[in-house]
């Protein structure tokens, strides 16, 4: 694994996504937004985690607890990290009335909506939920706030697998619907960085997604 990066000088600002780690306690039932908490018995993962994301970056975590736990294990296992940052919009999709419910059930409670890599259409709302598409609001809202504030930062967010699908979408310029077939898998990395200046094409370059470090070296 190569040596951390140094806190960022410059216009670039790097976003380090980590989707936090295993639940193991919803027994086979959607948990969107619910506020369940994580597995974190992965001290090889952490330590790699650790030893790939960089010290003393802009932390930020959602308000869910497997997010906070599973950057309290990243910093336990060797990250230097000041206090993080609470951001509620950060949280993953409220399924509403599907939450609780068997993963197998949601094909039929969504009919005729149900999406092959999602659990819904974008544009839909389950009963008392929101929409994939509001999901994105917010989730764009929140990268754009951070990025202006905390330009030419390192930024750490750890989250969850609908707003970081959300942030490769809104890096590459893609609708809603083009979101929902990336793989996030636990405790994985995806890195985006914003690189304003002159000439064409986006200001977000993708340096690499879905990376779990225990298995790989960048």
């Amino acid at each position: 694994m190569s040596k951390k990066l140094p806190v960022t000088s410059g216009s670039i600002t790097r976003w380090w996504w980590v989707r936090h780690a295993h639940v193991i306690s919803n027994h086979g039932r959607l948990y969107g937004s619910s506020d369940v908490p994580a597995e974190i018995d992965a001290p090889g993962t952490f330590s790699a985690l650790a030893g790939l994301l960089p010290d003393d970056a802009i932390c930020v975590h959602s308000s869910l607890q497997r997010t906070k736990q599973t950057l309290d294990a990243i910093v336990a296992a060797g990250l230097s990290a000041p206090e993080p940052l609470v951001e509620a919009d950060l949280a993953e999709q409220n399924f509403g009335e599907w939450q609780g419910q068997p993963y197998a059930d949601i094909p039929t409670l969504a009919a005729p909506y149900h999406h092959r890599f999602w659990f819904t259409t974008v544009d839909h709302r389950p009963p008392g939920g929101e929409s994939y598409v509001d999901l994105t609001c917010r989730v764009t809202d929140v990268i754009e706030r951070l990025t202006r504030i905390h330009s030419g930062r390192n930024i750490i967010a750890v989250s969850h697998g609908g707003p970081i699908r959300a942030a490769l979408g809104y890096a590459l310029g893609l609708t809603p619907n083009d979101c929902v077939g990336f793989e996030t898998e636990n405790l994985s990395v995806t890195r985006l960085d914003h690189e304003p200046g002159p000439g064409a094409g986006r200001e977000w370059r993708i340096r690499y997604t879905n990376l779990v470090p225990e298995y790989c070296d960048i």
